[in-house]
């Protein structure tokens, strides 16, 4: 659903406060809103398929070792059970990934479908062929240029061909002033999860970020309250929201 109305953007350290405030006052364990996440993901990615229908089609997701990368692990998860045929390439050694991506790893080992192993640092990534490529690998809590494998996924996702879904924001963006690093992925849409991120929606950030869109992950709004928000119920109508955003700069 579109929307003109003005949605609140925060900058990372603020998103920060949010993760810690919901486990250890409210109680909202990561993995809750890992699942939402993950199946926001995932419907946004059967919305940009042919026909919205996933059935045989090739998605490539690339996770990282944080809670993007565990969103978009949910995301394989759950387009796995529509039909889609998955291919997921994580960006660090599984023996890196933190507690909650480690799980939703462990349940794709389970399920039979173990994600591909980093690339090397040293040589480009091979990315196998897809219809979409999620990219799940950094989030806000990056603070300079991405390096090593993560940095060569990002560059063999931009080559890749397929248009790109970046979870939360796009990887290699700085989520407060909006400034690319390099690399950074080129989305042509971005999934921002909760609220946008303040630098979603500066200009610097318009050439690649693409469409721009909120999805709800159940943050109650008695958390926003207690970090001094008064944030209004964004989802009464919908669990997904398509925002406006500045255009690029243009030269003198």
């Amino acid at each position: 659903m579109p929307t003109s109305d003005p949605i609140p953007a925060l900058p990372a350290a603020e998103m920060a406060r949010l993760d810690r405030l919901l486990g250890d006052e409210f109680g909202v364990d990561v993995l809750q809103l890992m699942e939402l996440a993950g199946y926001a993901v995932a419907a946004e990615a059967r919305r940009r398929l042919p026909g919205r229908d996933v059935r045989d089609r090739r998605v490539l997701i690339l996770a990282g070792p944080g809670g993007n990368g565990g969103d978009g692990l949910v995301a394989a998860r759950i387009l796995g059970s529509w039909g889609a045929r998955v291919d997921v390439v994580l960006s660090h050694d599984p023996a890196r990934l933190r507690g909650p991506a480690a799980h939703q790893r462990q349940i794709l080992v389970n399920l039979g479908q173990p994600p591909a192993g980093p690339p090397s640092s040293d040589a480009p990534a091979a990315l196998p062929a897809a219809d979409l490529l999620i990219d799940a690998l950094l989030g806000f809590g990056l603070a300079g240029p991405p390096s090593g494998p993560s940095a060569a996924l990002i560059r063999a996702a931009n080559a890749h061909g397929a248009p790109i879904l970046a979870v939360d924001l796009p990887s290699g963006l700085d989520a407060t002033t909006g400034i690319p690093y390099d690399p950074c992925i080129r989305a042509a849409v971005t999934l921002t999860l909760a609220l946008p991120k303040t630098g979603l929606l500066l200009p610097a950030a318009a050439s690649v970020v693409g469409d721009l869109v909120l999805a709800d992950i159940g943050v109650p709004l008695a958390a926003w309250r207690r970090l001094g928000h008064d944030i209004p119920p964004l989802f009464a109508q919908s669990s997904r929201l398509e925002l406006s955003h500045p255009q690029p700069p243009t030269g003198e």
